[in-house]
């Protein structure tokens, strides 16, 4: 019988953007703006986006794969719940990540919205396990870079 492996890994994102922490934190708060940045996308159509920002609430997301993605017609799912909530300040979540029903990671994810002179530095910290099926830490970490490149894109 084949052995099944995980892939432990952290890494750590910092961006900083022109907007009070509030605003910032807004982003991740809000449904509505939340999903601009981290729902949509060209690469797939949203079927569900559902959250309930308060401790202990779940977030839900399940997108659908187009043609021309490695994974074109595929669902992929994200089921999270929300562990720790500092209005303004940080947000601590635990979600796992499904592909065509099939798990491939399990996450701890940390954000701290850090007031500066110049707006907000986001501190975000991705704590992973990774499984088969899942492109591996390298992927994720680049998908977050570009959700936060389009967090940035929205926050103007």
């Amino acid at each position: 019988m084949k052995q099944e492996s995980v892939i432990h890994n952290t890494f750590v994102i910092e961006r900083s953007f022109s907007k009070t922490p509030a605003q910032v934190f807004a982003a991740f708060s809000d449904p509505a703006q939340k999903l601009r940045w981290y729902g949509q996308s060209e690469n797939h159509d949203v079927e569900k986006f559902e959250m309930e920002f308060q401790v202990g609430g779940a977030e839900h997301v399940q997108y659908r794969f187009r043609e021309g993605t490695p994974f074109p017609g595929v669902a992929l799912t994200n089921d999270g719940r929300y562990l720790d909530i500092v209005p303004g300040s940080r947000i601590i979540m635990e979600s796992a990540m499904a592909i065509g029903g099939k798990n491939v990671s399990a996450v701890l994810a940390t954000f701290e919205f850090l007031a500066t002179a110049q707006g907000t530095t986001l501190v975000f910290t991705h704590q992973g396990a990774f499984l088969e099926g899942s492109g591996g830490p390298e992927m994720r970490e680049q998908g977050w870079r570009k959700l936060l490149d389009k967090l940035a894109a929205v926050l103007v």
